[in-house]
């Protein structure tokens, strides 16, 4: 099981499952991720957090913790 926190700079991926639950699960939900969406992977910071993803036409940055409730392929 691949998750959004595994995924190389540089890589595109689609979104199969959201993990984590509530409030965690609509924040995320919120900043347009949901099943089926593509997500590139702009950037990593050197320890990993945060995550710098393209999703939807717009930029976003995610904690590492909020992207391991992200599966993709």
């Amino acid at each position: 099981m691949k998750t959004l926190r595994n995924t190389r700079c540089g890589e595109t991926v689609t979104v199969t499952k959201l993990g984590g639950e509530g409030a965690l699960k609509r924040r995320i939900m919120d900043m347009g991720i949901t099943k089926g969406t593509s997500i590139y992977v702009r950037k990593v910071a050197p320890l990993g957090d945060p995550v710098e993803i393209t999703v939807r036409g717009y930029e976003l940055s995610l904690r590492k913790g909020d992207a391991e409730n992200i599966v993709v392929e």
